[in-house]
């Protein structure tokens, strides 16, 4: 098959984070299983991110028409003016985080401006033939907003491209650190609740805390944080160093549609501490690869890195049960996923 992959996030993993990596992962697992993906993005420069989106869209339908696909994706709410037109291929609309559920954490002109891509989100999901979600809360997510039934919602999880990270962890070993060490990587979005991690490791003055990353967040930030140690940008290779390097990771986001980066850090073999939120609990199963506590709770963060510190054996379950987690969520698997669904759309 011939698929047109419809997206404007920037196609880079600094920019781009966990929607480019399920993107490309999934497009390059489709292609290994041969198929074709064309993935067509914004091909005009432009400086403000949502009216590129929009000036985007308009644009689209040509040049979809000029490929001639079997089946058009459009991730997020990018397709939409493309969803309503008659005739047209097979369109799916693949959520990978629900813009109206994430402009919640979110303030003032940022806000309204997602409230702006959320309109547009909902009509791709209102009009496309079918509605892929990355988790159960996405799911249900979709379904409180934009009005479906969650029934009408199918559910296909991220992927991780298991071989390439074993070869990065391989290529790029770490000397062993001198203090216990807790890594996080994301882009620095409220959402991502890093100050709730930064206040944990105040309380553990002795545990060093690595954060890789930059985003809008990030001056106000490092100013919280003068005992973090801010990596800024890193390479994929640099990341896997990283992550041979830590004993832990933490992530206490309290909005995640999957959480790509939790697949990366088990696929370390790395024990992770999380927030009891979203879809977090569905792909890290407390007391299985990780420790889960209470959003907004740096205390309770600080005390889940603390037994982890301290127990070495607990250390070592979640790190085991986490290497064989990872494997669930292996590129081939989830690809083969991603076209059962397909093709009950095409017959």
């Amino acid at each position: 098959m011939l698929f047109a992959f419809l997206t404007s996030t920037p196609m880079d993993p600094l920019r781009g984070s966990g929607t480019f990596a399920g993107i490309q992962g999934l497009a390059e697992g489709l292609g290994g299983l041969g198929h074709t993906v064309r993935v067509l993005t914004p091909n005009f420069p432009c400086f403000h991110y949502t009216t590129r989106r929009l000036i985007y869209n308009r644009r689209l339908a040509t040049r979809v028409d000029a490929l001639q696909p079997d089946i058009v994706v459009g991730f997020d709410m990018d397709g939409y003016r493309y969803a309503r037109l008659s005739p047209r291929a097979p369109f799916v609309a693949s959520i990978k985080g629900v813009i109206a559920d994430e402009l919640t954490n979110e303030s003032g002109a940022t806000r309204w401006l997602m409230t702006v891509q959320a309109k547009r989100e909902k009509i791709n999901v209102l009009h496309a033939d079918l509605v892929l979600a990355t988790s159960q809360y996405s799911a249900a997510k979709i379904a409180e907003y934009y009005g479906i039934e969650k029934s009408a919602v199918h559910v296909v999880p991220e992927l991780i491209d298991l071989k390439g990270w074993r070869a990065r962890f391989a290529a790029h070993p770490a000397a062993a650190p001198e203090r216990f060490t807790v890594l996080s990587v994301c882009r620095f979005y409220p959402r991502k609740r890093l100050e709730d991690l930064i206040a944990a490791a105040a309380l553990l003055p002795e545990v060093e805390v690595r954060i890789a990353g930059n985003g809008p967040e990030a001056k106000r930030l490092h100013r919280l944080g003068p005992h973090i140690s801010w990596l800024g940008d890193v390479t994929a290779g640099q990341l896997a160093e990283e992550y041979n390097r830590c004993h832990v990771f933490c992530l206490p986001s309290v909005q995640e549609g999957f959480g790509i980066v939790y697949l990366e850090a088990m696929a370390a073999g790395k024990p992770i501490v999380a927030a009891r939120a979203a879809a977090v609990p569905e792909v890290v199963r407390d007391g299985v690869e990780g420790i889960l506590v209470e959003p907004r709770n740096p205390a309770a963060l600080a005390a889940a890195l603390a037994r982890l510190r301290d127990d070495a054996g607990l250390r070592s379950t979640l790190s085991r049960n986490a290497l064989a987690r990872a494997a669930d969520f292996q590129r081939e698997k989830v690809c083969r996923k991603f076209l059962d669904a397909v093709e009950k759309l095409r017959r």
